[in-house]
């Protein structure tokens, strides 16, 4: 049966699993989970684990896995962090940014991570279906750039992707009507883009593989948010 929604909203059960009286469990699973993959543990049989220890459902896992990293990876992580992009170029996580900041517009639980990035619960799987708060993401995207002084920005998306050109055409309209001259790359992988860049680019994203691999990266999800997105649904499991 086709996909109908029209928002990247929550799950019918996320107010359920990601409630205030759960989030102390959450971040002790984190915790533990942090503690495994420290210690060497294989992500999958670490999160199995720790999953069946707390009685997680998959989406609470999903959620723990993603907001999980060792200390050593931690640190690395937040040795790289830029604190500011003014007068810089910032490369850009297409679907990475657009999808966090649709989610947060339309209500979806956004979960604050070891290592301060924020993370939705979303996966495009292969299919980007426009929703209703793609143009309204992507206009904000476009002010928060402004706000930040960036001096360009190059967006990189998944050309397998469908729908992928389209949004490319739509990031380029969005960028005349702020009369801004971006870039929006189609490559048969984003990440593997990313990860071959020069290591004096700033990078924009929350994928945790572009992360460990990149010289430089922006926490541009939380700033954009957090200074936006007053309602957003924010559930803080950094530990």
């Amino acid at each position: 049966m086709p996909h109908t929604s029209t928002h990247r909203g929550p799950h019918p059960r996320d107010a359920e699993l990601f409630a205030p009286d759960k989030v102390p469990m959450l971040r002790e699973a984190v915790a533990d989970l942090s503690l495994l993959l420290e210690r060497g543990y294989a992500s999958r049989s670490a999160l199995e684990l720790v999953g069946n220890h707390f009685q997680l459902h998959e989406r609470q896992r999903l959620g723990v896995m993603r907001c999980s990293c060792g200390d050593a990876t931690l640190d690395l992580r937040l040795n790289k962090e830029a604190t500011s992009v003014r007068n810089h170029t910032l490369h850009l996580d297409g679907y990475n940014i657009i999808m966090l900041v649709e989610a947060a517009l339309g209500g979806g639980v956004i979960l604050r991570a070891r290592d301060g990035s924020l993370r939705d619960m979303a996966s495009e799987h292969g299919n980007f279906r426009r929703v209703e708060e793609t143009g309204p993401a992507l206009e904000l995207i476009a002010q928060v750039l402004d706000e930040l002084r960036v001096n360009d920005c190059v967006w990189w998306l998944d050309s397998p992707i469908s729908n992928s050109g389209r949004l490319r055409a739509l990031i380029l309209e969005i960028a005349a009507k702020a009369g801004r001259e971006w870039r929006a790359e189609l490559v048969p992988s984003a990440d593997v883009a990313l990860k071959k860049l020069p290591d004096d680019v700033i990078v924009a994203t929350a994928d945790s593989a572009i992360l460990d691999a990149v010289s430089h990266w922006f926490n541009f999800g939380n700033v954009l948010i957090e200074s936006h997105v007053p309602g957003a649904w924010l559930v803080d499991l950094s530990v």
